[in-house]
This record gives C-alpha cells, structure tokens and sequence, in this order.
C-alpha cells in the first residue's frame, strides 16, 4: 500500500493507439467486486490501476 493506496497493476503511457489496458484492466476488476480506478503516475509516465483504502474497509 503507497499513499493509502494498493497498486493492483501498471500499465505504460505510450501504448498502441486505440488501446487502453489500464481501463479494460480496471474494468475486469470492478466486474468482480474490487473498486478499482486507473490514475497516472506522472514521474514515471504510466497509468495505475490502483484501489484506494478507504474503499477496502
């Protein structure tokens, strides 16, 4: 856990055209219960699939 955050998954910035892996990820997440959410990490140019601590308790 980082920042009362679980990173379940990262994902690059510069994917194809067209894709998008953090959201279809997030989405595969939520369909089983987690509540998941993408974000971007700045500093190091990727997307985060991350679930925010609060929402676990």
């Amino acid at each position: 856990m980082v920042n009362g955050r679980t990173v379940l998954e990262c994902f690059p910035a510069g994917g194809p055209r067209g894709s998008w892996p953090a959201e279809e990820f997030a989405r595969a997440r939520r369909l089983e219960g987690l509540p998941a959410e993408v974000v971007m990490d700045l500093a190091t140019d990727t997307f985060l699939v991350i679930v925010r601590a609060d929402a676990t308790e």
